[in-house]
C-alpha cells in the first residue's frame, strides 16, 4: 500500500486502501496522475522498498534474490541435518550416558514433533517483528541448544536441549517459504521452492555421512559442535547479508487489523456527529452571524459511510500489532477449515512422512542386511530426492506458465497441481519396486535405482503441493506453511515411531506396499483439489469476507 502524504481519505480512497484478496495473478501498473482508486490484489499491493524489485538493474536484482535464497536454503538444511546426524552416534551416546535405546528414540521423536509444530508460533511472531528478527532469534536458540547438548552428561539434559534445537530449527520451515513468496512472483515460485526444498533434503543424506565421520574421528560430541559452528555461520549471514522481506501491506493479518481500526474510527465519528452538529446549531442561533455555515447543508446527509473520514497518515503507516492481533490459533483453524487446504495438507503430510520413513528404515536395512557402515549408508541415501526437488519445481513453473497462456494470461493456484499428474502415476509403482528389492535383498544397485525414482517422484509432488499451499493462501503464506509443517511433523513423527515395529513384523515388502497404498490415497486427494479446489477456495474466501464485514 502506497503511503499517502495526505491525512484525509475519502470513502473511495479508503476502499482503495482495503486491498482485495483475489486469485488473479495480475500485475497492476499505477499512474500517479489518475484520480480513480486502483484496486490491487494483496499479492501485488504497492509497498515501499518492494523486495521483488529491489533493483532496477535486472542482474543486481537476480543477485540479491539469490543471496536470500542461498541463506534460507542453508538455514533450512539445519532442519534436515538435526534429525539424522545423530543416528550414527546413537550407540556411543547410549554407552557413554548410560541410557537405553528407548530414550534415544524419544529424543528423536520429540525433536521431530516440536520441529513440526512450533513454526506456528514463529509465524505469528514474524507478523509483528518481521522475518529477520525471527530468523536471528531462532538460529541463536538452535546454536545454544546444540552447544548444551555437546556438553551434556545426562540423557535428560540431552533430550531437553534436543527439544530446544527443534524449536530453533523450526522457524525457517514456516517463514522460509513465506520469504520466497515475498521476493518471487507466483510464476517463479515452483522452481525456487524446488531449490529451497532440496537443501533440507540433503540433511537425511549428508547427516549420516557427517555424523559417522565426526563420531568415528572425534566422538559424538563433535557432531553438535559442528552444528554450533553451522548455526553461527547462518546467524552471521542473516545478521549481515539478509534484508528483511516482510511487508505488512501484503499481510492479511495487517490488512484485517487496519480494516477493523477503520471501522472503529467510523463508529466513533458516528457517535460524535450529533453532538458536533448540536454545538454548531447553537453557535449559529446565538451569534446570528451572516457568514455562519449552513447547518442544513451539513446535516443533510447523516450517513457516516458517505462522509469524508479523517485518518492520520501515521495510523496507516504505523499500525502496531499486538499478540492478540496475531494469535496463531485462529489463523491456523482458518487455514484448516478451508476444504482445499485440508485436502492438500493430508497428502503433503503423507509424502513427507514417507520421505522420513524411507531415510530411517533404509539405513537400518543397509546396516542389518548389507553390513554397511554410516558412510556407505549416507552415500546410498544421497540418491534420494535432490533431483526431484529441483526438476519438479521447474516442471511445475513451466506447466503453470503454459496453462496461464492458454487461459488468456490469467491463472489460479490449482493450475500448478496439473504438473503432478505424471509423477502421481509412477510414484506408487516405484515405491512397490523399492519395497520388494529391499525385501529380496538384491544387489544394492537396484535399491539405489528404486530409491532414486521414489525420491524423485515423491519430492516432485511435494514441491508442487508446497507451492500450491503458498499460492492458495495469499497474504497468509507463513501461517499456511506453518500449518503444513504441523501436519507433516505430526505425520512424520508417527511414521518414525511405527516404522521399526512394522519393518520387523511384515518386512520392507509389506511396509512399503502399505505405503504405496497410502500414496495412492494422497494422489486421489490431490486430484480432488485439482478439480474442486478453486470452487472450495472461492466459497471459503467469500464466507470469511462476510464474517469479517459483519464484525
Amino acid at each position: 500500500m502506497a503511503e499517502s502524504q495526505s491525512a484525509t481519505l475519502s470513502p473511495t480512497e479508503v476502499q482503495s486502501v482495503e486491498l482485495q484478496d483475489t486469485d488473479a495473478q495480475t500485475h497492476v501498473s499505477s499512474s500517479k496522475s489518475s484520480k480513480e482508486p486502483i484496486k490491487l490484489d494483496i499479492e501485488h499491493a504497492v509497498v515501499e522498498d518492494d523486495p521483488r524489485i529491489w533493483s532496477n538493474v535486472k542482474k543486481a536484482q537476480y543477485i540479491i534474490q539469490n543471496v536470500v535464497l542461498f541463506i534460507i536454503s542453508g538455514a533450512s538444511m539445519i532442519a534436515g541435518l538435526c534429525a539424522n546426524i545423530q543416528n550414527p552416534a546413537n550407540a556411543q551416546i547410549e554407552q557413554q550416558l548410560h541410557t537405553s535405546s528407548g530414550d534415544i528414540s524419544l529424543s528423536l521423536s520429540l525433536f521431530i514433533l516440536i520441529q513440526g509444530n512450533f513454526p506456528i508460533i514463529w509465524s505469528a511472531i514474524s507478523e509483528i517483528k518481521g522475518r529477520k528478527m525471527v530468523y536471528l532469534c531462532s538460529v541463536a536458540l538452535f546454536a545454544l541448544g546444540s552447544a548444551i547438548v555437546a556438553v551434556s552428561r545426562t540423557i535428560g539434559l540431552l533430550i531437553g536441549m534436543r527439544i530446544l534445537q527443534g524449536v530453533g530449527s523450526s522457524a525457517v520451515i514456516a517463514i522460509g517459504a513465506a520469504t520466497l513468496a515475498d521476493i518471487y512472483e507466483p510464476h517463479q515460485r515452483g522452481t525456487m521452492m524446488g531449490v529451497y526444498y532440496s537443501a533440507p533434503l540433503l540433511g537425511p543424506s549428508l547427516g549420516p555421512i557427517i555424523g559417522g565421520a565426526l563420531t568415528q574421528g572425534l566422538g559424538w560430541r563433535a557432531i553438535f559442535w559442528f552444528l554450533v559452528i553451522w548455526g553461527g555461520i547462518i546467524f552471521s549471514a542473516f545478521l549481515f547479508l539478509f534484508k528483511d522481506t516482510f511487508r505488512k501491506e501484503r499481510s492479511t493479518t495487517y490488512q484485517n487489523v487496519l480494516k477493523r481500526r477503520l471501522r472503529e474510527q467510523q463508529s466513533s465519528e458516528a457517535k460524535d456527529e450529533p453532538r458536533k452538529i448540536s454545538e454548531e446549531e447553537s453557535q449559529v442561533n446565538d451569534e446570528k452571524q451572516t457568514n455562519s455555515k449552513d447547518v442544513g447543508a451539513q446535516t443533510s446527509s447523516k450517513d457516516i459511510e458517505g462522509q469524508p473520514m479523517v485518518i492520520p497518515a501515521s495510523a496507516i503507516r504505523e499500525v502496531k500489532l499486538s499478540i492478540a492481533d496475531v494469535n496463531p490459533f485462529p489463523p491456523y483453524l482458518s487455514i484448516v477449515s478451508r476444504k482445499n487446504n485440508f485436502a492438500i495438507l493430508i497428502p503433503s503430510g503423507l509424502i513427507f512422512a514417507f520421505s522420513n520413513g524411507v531415510a530411517y528404515t533404509c539405513a537400518r536395512t543397509l546396516s542389518m542386511h548389507y553390513n554397511y557402515d554410516a558412510l556407505k549408508t549416507g552415500l546410498v541415501l544421497l540418491a534420494f530426492g535432490i533431483a526431484g526437488s529441483i526438476l519438479g519445481g521447474r516442471w511445475s513453473d513451466r506447466t503453470l506458465a503454459r496453462l496461464k497462456a492458454a487461459n488468456g494470461g490469467s491463472s489460479f493456484p490449482e493450475m500448478r497441481l496439473e504438473s503432478t499428474k505424471v509423477a502421481m502415476v509412477w510414484l506408487p509403482l516405484s515405491v512397490i519396486g523399492y519395497a520388494w528389492v529391499c525385501q529380496e535383498q538384491v544387489n544394492v544397485a537396484a535399491i539405489c535405482v528404486m530409491l532414486f525414482l521414489a525420491g524423485f517422484l515423491s519430492i516432485w509432488i511435494y514441491t508442487s503441493t508446497l507451492a500450491y499451499i503458498v499460492d492458495a493462501n495469499t497474504g497468509r503464506s507463513s501461517t499456511a506453511v506453518a500449518t503444513n509443517s504441523s501436519f507433516r511433523g505430526l505425520f512424520a513423527s508417527i511414521a518414525v515411531e511405527i516404522a521399526v515395529p512394522l519393518q520387523d513384523s511384515i518386512g520392507d515388502g509389506g511396509l512399503y506396499t502399505l505405503w504405496a497404498g497410502l500414496l495412492v490415497i494422497a494422489d486421489c486427494l490431490i486430484l480432488l483439489v485439482l478439480h474442486k479446489g478453486r470452487k472450495w477456495r472461492e466459497a471459503s474466501a467469500e464466507r470469511e469476507k462476510q464474517k469479517l464485514d459483519a464484525e
